[in-house]
């Protein structure tokens, strides 16, 4: 029989129950409803539904109880249909639930009032809010109303959740609660620093928060408060008082719940004192020791004054804690003292010291200072007195030279290496720390000794000499000297300067002459033994040096006169700068003129002519003169590094002073450029010229006034490459049309070569006028590659090669067939392999009938054949094969083909009405071109039709049959010349509508 379906939902209310149902496919004419309590049969509510109604709610029922509801559907003809299923209201909540620890820190009580209703139990699930774990869960009977969770955490909040189980449904009920903190323990509060308090605990994990609370017990002001979470285990109060006392509480809460815990006091370190200093009093033999107050408290200082270098503790006072100084009275004189300053601020305490100091000392007494038979030395004594040590002073005049510190104890003292000569002052003083006494004094003289490093030179002066000495290590009051001639010993002069002196200038002497002068030092009534020193004037140059080229053609005569003053020879130097090796030559002072013979021809000599007397020598300028040159030999012109430049070069044969090279077209005379070059210089790059083009070159040899040429020589410059060269296919014939623009310059012609990539034979040759710009390259291979190099030709030289790379058109693929192996899925494609080379096929096929490319497939550039696959049933085909050769392709005809059709499938016939027969069928996809459809008379086997469809028809209707008549229909697929039939089938017109009526 037919089913209901009936389902019940609750939507959520415990005391209701909604049942739902189909409405039978037939219908029902209304729906009567029973429900009972599961098992007894006897119905508690009864209920009615109308036609078209499928849901009936249920009232007034109890929550959590099991139920059986029926449900009749009353259809026609006195028929029912009726289903029976369980079913079960939700349970209704707890009430009144509640969760409390009692003042207990490891367990929390549930209590809670039972709802209305029904239940099978409760179900409790106890949660750590913090982290959201599951602690607790447990089942419990229906008539439990309290439970105790223990082994709790202390100071921790829990989340209970209470179920009502009823069945597969329950209704939950939550609340939140605190365990009871418990209370840190061992509680330390000690200094980190002056202005810190290190606080540290155990016992933290047992409180949501502990709160602490640090007051400052010199003031009872509550310096910081603060609340921490649960686990800090310890905390540093910063920014506090130094040497302050200070006491900290300790609380712990957890939700409502505050527990106080234990106390503790400490103190923060003192600070010491700043700028510790010891110095000297208004009173004689005092000390007053100051500091700085620190920031912070203290309960007083503690002063100690410490005597000596060892710090022996001599006086200690004790003041108070907001004092800055104390003053020590009745000192010894002379003596070092320091002090420490002490801050106590209760148990700590906080030292400074000071620097030494000291009292001032006395002077010094019985001073002496004494010579001791030497001009070197002077020994100084005194009597002792209280102190730190003696400050000795030794100055030569008024300026101070010896310091020397002696310590105590000692009351002599010997100077050495003093200036003989000189006037000293002595001074003593006691010292003690920064004070020193006044002090004694006392002077002496020392003896003198001679001038040191005694010089006389002429300064290249002629008629002048410069005297200079060293007065370094001898005081003196002045000098005194005498000039003689040193060869006859006559007087010349004398001569008398200060001591602040230390050279002279002897003017108007003879030039070249020698002369000793001798000198001795003052000082006093002393005067030091005598020294001399010796040297000549200056000689003077020789005049009117003249050099002149005799006739010989190798030779030079030199003429020079004499200058005034004394002369000992003339040194004449005859060099070139060309040249290494040079005349020197020595003559006479009676001499004049000499002649040098032997000289390289185109040469620049200079003659110098020297006076010598003594170790001086004094030149002439220079005189110069040129011997005739030769001309160059071995000229050559060849193409320089870039096409704008000739190299020239040639051999130097005959000396000169420089060359004209001078440049002019082959095939004009007149000289387009001049260069001049140096001698020595063999080689010229002549810039900017004309590239491919034929020059002359003729170069002049020079020295001085004299000139000659060296032989012509004809030179070619390398002519420029041609420009934007190309190579392109040529599309009706296997060649390559070859571009180039013409460069810059001059050329004879173009060399062409073109040379098969990949092949070892030679490189095709080819040759092109001067004014070509292009060339076509026949007779190559076809889909080949070519490497085409160009080079422009001017002589015999040719310009930097231009290359191109370019390949001929492939040939075109033949003989292409296209066939059907006998399958509605794949055609079969062939051609011949054409010549030449290619770098693949590329062949496409496409789809006539739908207008579309099916597939593209690239092949190796040897194949020949190509299946294709997966094609569409019944449909045309082109294919068409590319011969690809880089960007040149070859394109094949097209040709066509079609896949076989498939055959009608789910054949179907009918006679809708009399005279009319249905044929209708399915098909994949197009399936076919078309499709031809034949009726036949079984009984007679006679052809009553034929017709034929599109590819889309699948379905067609044959009129004007004779009613009752049993027909064989042929269905077939067409697509070109194929075709594929359905299997045939046979059906029955209908009889006449009268007939059956």
């Amino acid at each position: 029989g037919t089913l209901l379906n009936v389902s019940v939902s609750d939507h959520g209310r415990s005391d209701s129950l909604l049942v739902s149902w189909d409405e039978p496919e037939e219908g029902a004419k209304g729906y009567s409803l029973a429900l009972s309590s599961l098992g007894s049969g006897r119905p508690l509510q009864n209920g009615s539904a109308g036609p078209n109604t499928t849901s009936f709610w249920f009232h007034g029922l109890t929550p959590g109880t099991l139920y059986e509801i029926e449900v009749t559907a009353m259809l026609a003809c006195m028929e029912n249909i009726s289903q029976t299923i369980p079913a079960q209201t939700s349970p209704s909540p707890v009430r009144s639930l509640s969760l409390s620890s009692g003042g207990s820190s490891a367990s929390l009580r549930a209590a809670w009032a039972h709802g209305p209703g029904q239940r099978d139990g409760y179900g409790l699930a106890l949660y750590h809010s913090d982290s959201q774990a599951l602690v607790r869960n447990v089942s419990v009977l229906p008539s439990a109303s309290t439970f105790l969770f223990d082994g709790l955490l202390a100071g921790s909040e829990y989340a209970l959740k209470v179920s009502t189980l009823a069945g597969p449904s329950r209704a939950s009920t939550s609340v939140h609660q605190w365990t009871a903190p418990s209370i840190p323990t061992q509680l330390r509060l000690s200094p980190g620093s002056s202005t810190s308090l290190v606080a540290s605990w155990a016992g933290a994990a047992g409180a949501a928060w502990l709160h602490l609370e640090l007051r400052n017990l010199l003031t009872q002001t509550v310096t910081t408060t603060l609340s921490a979470r649960r686990g800090l285990t310890s905390y540093t109060f910063q920014h506090l008082q130094p040497g302050t006392q200070y006491w900290l509480g300790l609380s712990a809460t957890a939700g409502s719940y505050t527990v106080v815990g234990p106390n503790a006091t400490a103190w923060t370190y003192p600070l010491s004192p700043g700028n510790v200093t010891l110095s000297s009093a208004e009173e004689q033999s005092s000390l007053q020791a100051r500091w700085s107050i620190p920031v912070g408290h203290r309960d007083f200082y503690l002063v100690t004054l410490r005597e000596g270098e060892d710090g022996v503790a001599t006086r200690n006072i004790s003041v108070g804690g907001d004092n800055g100084h104390v003053t020590f009275h009745g000192l010894s004189p002379g003596k070092q003292y320091s002090v420490q300053v002490t801050v106590v601020a209760g148990p700590y305490q906080a030292s400074a010291f000071s620097t030494a100091a000291w009292t001032e000392p006395l002077a010094p007494s019985g001073v002496s200072l004494s010579s001791q038979g030497s001009p070197h030395s002077l020994l100084a004594s005194w009597e002792e007195v209280m102190g730190e040590g003696y400050l000795l002073a030794l100055s030569p005049a008024e300026h101070p030279v010896k310091n020397s510190s002696l310590l105590r104890g000692v009351t002599s003292f010997t100077y050495e290496g003093l200036h003989p000569g000189t006037l000293y002052t002595f001074e003593v003083s006691t010292v003690a720390g920064p004070y020193t006494s006044s002090p004694r004094c006392i002077s002496n003289w020392t003896y003198p000794l001679p001038p040191e490093q005694l010089t006389l030179t002429n300064g290249g002066h002629s008629t002048s000499l410069q005297a200079s000495w060293r007065a370094a290590s001898s005081g003196s009051t002045g000098y005194t000297g005498t000039l003689l001639e040193t060869k006859s010993r006559e007087w010349v002069r004398n001569v008398t300067v200060g001591s602040d002196c230390t050279n002279v200038t002897l003017e108007d002497l003879v030039p070249g002459r020698q002369y000793t002068l001798e000198v001795a030092a003052v000082a006093g009534p002393y005067r030091s033994p005598v020294q001399s020193a010796t040297d000549w004037t200056y000689p003077l140059a020789p005049a009117g040096v003249t050099l002149t080229n005799t006739r010989r053609p190798l030779g030079l005569s030199a003429f020079w006169d004499k200058a005034a003053g004394d002369v000992d020879q003339f040194h004449l130097q005859l060099y070139s700068k060309s040249h290494a090796a040079q005349r020197n030559i020595s003559v006479g002072p009676n001499t004049h003129n000499f002649t040098f013979l032997g000289l390289s021809p185109g040469t620049q000599y200079f003659l110098k002519v020297t006076v010598l007397s003594g170790p001086y020598r004094s030149s002439s300028h220079f005189a110069t003169e040129w011997t005739y040159p030769l001309s160059l030999a071995n000229v050559s012109v060849q193409p320089g590094r870039r096409p704008q430049e000739l190299h020239v070069s040639w051999v130097e044969s005959g000396g000169g002073r420089d060359h004209l090279v001078q440049l002019s077209v082959a095939e004009s005379l007149s000289v387009i450029r001049n260069v001049s070059v140096p001698r020595g210089v063999t080689q010229l790059d002549l810039e900017g010229l004309v590239p491919g083009s034929r020059y002359r070159v003729e170069i002049i040899s020079q020295a001085g006034p004299h000139r000659i040429s060296s032989q012509t020589a004809i030179g070619y410059t390398v002519p420029l490459p041609p420009r934007s060269l190309s190579a392109s296919p040529v599309s009706t014939a296997w060649a390559l049309a070859v571009h180039w623009e013409t460069a810059p310059g001059q050329r004879d012609g173009y060399l062409l070569s073109v040379l098969e990539e990949g092949s070892s034979a030679p490189p095709r040759n080819l040759e092109a006028g001067k004014d070509s710009t292009n060339v076509t390259v026949a007779q190559l291979e076809p889909g080949t590659c070519y490497l085409v190099g160009i080079w422009a030709v001017a002589g015999p030289y040719r310009s930097l090669p231009k290359n191109v790379t370019s390949c001929t058109v492939p040939a075109v693929p033949t003989n292409l067939s296209l066939m059907n192996p006998g399958s509605s899925s794949e055609l079969y494609t062939s051609w011949n392999k054409p010549p030449g080379r290619r770098d693949h096929y590329r062949i496409t096929l496409y789809n006539l009938s739908t207008q579309s490319r099916v597939q593209v497939q690239t092949l190796s550039p040897d194949a020949q054949n190509f299946t294709w696959t997966h094609l569409e049933a019944g449909s045309r085909f082109a294919v068409q094969v590319i011969a690809v050769k880089g960007s040149s392709e070859a394109s094949s005809i097209n040709v066509t083909q079609w896949t076989y059709p498939l055959a009608p499938a789910n054949v179907t016939l009918g006679s809708p009405s009399a005279s009319v027969l249905l044929a209708s069928w399915a098909a994949a996809g197009r399936g076919a071109e078309g499709f031809v459809v034949d009726v036949y008379d079984t009984a007679s086997g006679t052809h009553v039709g034929h017709t034929v469809l599109g590819g889309s028809a699948r379905s067609h209707i044959f009129r004007s049959l004779s009613p009752g008549t049993l027909y064989s229909v042929a269905l077939r697929a067409t697509a070109g010349p194929f075709h594929a039939s359905a299997p045939n089938l046979t059906h029955c017109t209908r009889e006449c509508d009268a007939l059956l009526a």
